[in-house]
């Protein structure tokens, strides 16, 4: 799961040109990270491609936070 999160932070902070200090498991894509629908669409992109998983649209909205796609990413692999 480390590892997940680590490459997440990554390619978060990449996408959405933050910090990757500021990409902590608790840390909500819109309100804290101020990522926009585009936002969120480049960073599913680059999840899908990293690691190898399928986000419908429907698990898209219920990921909120950097913890969330974690769990996500760390139960499809």
């Amino acid at each position: 799961m480390k590892m997940v999160l680590e490459k997440l932070q990554e390619i978060v902070a990449d996408k959405l040109g933050v910090d990757a200090s500021e990409v902590v498991e608790t840390a909500r894509f819109k309100e804290d990270l101020e990522a926009d629908s585009l936002d969120l669409f480049e960073v599913v992109m680059a999840l899908e491609d990293e690691f190898g998983v399928s986000i419908s649209n429907e698990d898209v909205e219920g990921i909120k936070t950097v913890g969330d796609a974690v769990n996500y990413i760390t139960e499809r692999q």
